[in-house]
């Protein structure tokens, strides 16, 4: 199926422009002097205290990155981005965990940071897995490492993230990586500048880092269209793209050729509360970022289940069924969000549920249609017609029921009232995601890691901890 655009050709060449001129005349706030040595003897020059790149380095940097890089989980899966494939992945960092079924919500518990990783481990349509909730009573310093150190323990796929801060993140995410059998090149770490277009010392020496391991970048930013970005969306898209497109550009001087994904994660202010806003806009703002990555030839992650709803309701289902139908529609190569709620700060069991479910619609969304002959039928048509039988008992119904002309959901009631009603108890989707949930929490068991592996990573954690407590 075709990508549909939502910028013109014009249209994104345009942006681009602005983004170089961004970059190259407005420049981004950067004080970390062993990258600006760095960048400084590459070509770039200081307006103040901000870094200016030239378009013609930039360019060169986005040419020299490895634009397709694939990612590969402990069982041997591979996803490989940017081949014309949509993959899913989950929330990251999370704070309140919501309970579908008493509605109220609690802080996160190293209980529900382990059982959300084997609920996703579990779900079909979920492809990759990031670090779900945060866990408690975690040194900032150590949170990242504490994350990802729980998710290798407790999924076979491939895993996203975790999003860093640190430069000592690299080190030891790396190590961990690799008691897995997890190569650099195979491990995306993601790092957020921050907005509008700064890049803190801690975070460019992050990036030396990742560059210098030879890790994927899935740079993160994340600006608020309104408050950190302009209120249009096409301007916040540039801004975004010099964030994005900035740390690259030092990391393809220190390492070319070292993987890269292009990220957005752009949402709107809403003015009536000062907090991010998650309606259709947001789906609009990731279809941009797919079309601006494209043109510079990358695999693009952004947004796809997101909304602002505090519960499995309406809101929830419409915000989210945009925000996911509207990048992939657009060619996104991953969607992250499975689980999320409340923008982000909060997530749930049997919204992951509902949202693997959601990702089996897209995926036929994207299918399109086809018209050719077996598709059309015409054969079937005049064989139904001339022995007065009907479809259903015909090898070409049940022939394309297997091949996924029909996206049909395990959760979605499909009953009249009547049975709905006398036999169902009146039990909504959402009340199947929960039972589901349950139902995967107490029977779903992943490949362990071998009593070495998990012992080695645990004494890379506490190297980890002493090494940050040294430096504190």
């Amino acid at each position: 199926m075709e990508a549909l655009k939502f910028l013109s050709d014009d249209d994104v060449k345009a942006m681009h422009e602005a983004t170089m001129k961004v970059m190259s005349e407005v420049g981004i706030i950067w004080t970390h002097q062993p990258s600006l040595d760095i960048l400084l003897s590459a070509g770039c020059s200081m307006n103040g205290n901000r870094i200016c790149m030239p378009a013609d380095l930039v360019m060169d940097s986005i040419a020299k990155a490895n634009k397709r890089p694939q990612i590969r989980g402990r069982n041997g899966t591979i996803n490989k981005l940017g081949s014309g494939e949509l993959f899913f992945h989950n929330l990251g960092g999370a704070r309140d965990v919501f309970d579908a079924r008493t509605g109220t919500r609690h802080a996160a518990t190293v209980e529900d940071c382990i059982s959300a990783i084997r609920v996703l481990d579990a779900l079909p349509n979920c492809n990759n897995v990031t670090p779900f909730f945060t866990p408690p009573d975690v040194a900032n310093e150590m949170m990242a490492l504490h994350m990802y150190r729980q998710t290798l323990s407790n999924t076979t796929k491939p895993v996203q993230g975790p999003g860093i801060q640190f430069g000592h993140d690299v080190k030891y995410a790396v190590e961990m990586a690799a008691v897995i059998g997890i190569q650099p090149h195979e491990l995306t770490l993601s790092l957020s500048p921050v907005s509008p277009l700064t890049m803190h010392d801690v975070a460019a020496q992050a990036i030396m880092d990742m560059a210098n391991a030879g890790v994927i970048h899935a740079n993160l930013p994340a600006p608020t269209g309104g408050a950190t970005s302009p209120m249009t969306i096409t301007g916040s898209l540039v801004q975004q793209s010099a964030e994005s497109l900035a740390p690259l550009v030092l990391a393809q001087l220190i390492n070319p050729g070292c993987g890269v994904i292009y990220c957005g994660r752009l949402g709107l202010l809403e003015p009536r509360t000062g907090l991010i806003w998650g309606g259709v806009e947001l789906g609009i703002s990731s279809a941009g970022t797919v079309q601006l990555g494209h043109y510079y030839g990358f695999s693009v992650n952004v947004y796809g289940f997101s909304t602002n709803a505090h519960t499995l309701d309406a809101q929830n289902a419409f915000e989210r069924g945009l925000n996911a139908s509207l990048p992939a529609l657009a060619g996104a190569d991953e969607l992250s969000g499975i689980g999320e709620m409340e923008a982000g700060v909060m997530g749930s069991f049997a919204q992951m549920v509902l949202d693997n479910e959601l990702a089996k619609s897209v995926h036929r969304q994207r299918q399109g249609l086809s018209a050719d002959a077996d598709h059309l039928a015409l054969e079937v048509i005049n064989t139904v017609m001339n022995t007065n039988r009907n479809y259903l008992a015909s090898k070409h119904t049940l022939k394309h029921l297997r091949a996924g002309e029909m996206a049909l959901t395990k959760l979605a009631e499909r009953n009249s009232w009547d049975t709905w009603e006398e036999k169902m108890n009146r039990k909504q989707m959402a009340d199947y995601a929960a039972d589901e949930a349950e139902r995967i929490l107490k029977e779903h068991i992943v490949e362990p890691l071998s009593p070495q592996q998990e012992a080695e990573l645990d004494k890379i954690m506490l190297a980890a901890e002493k090494d940050v407590v040294k430096k504190k």
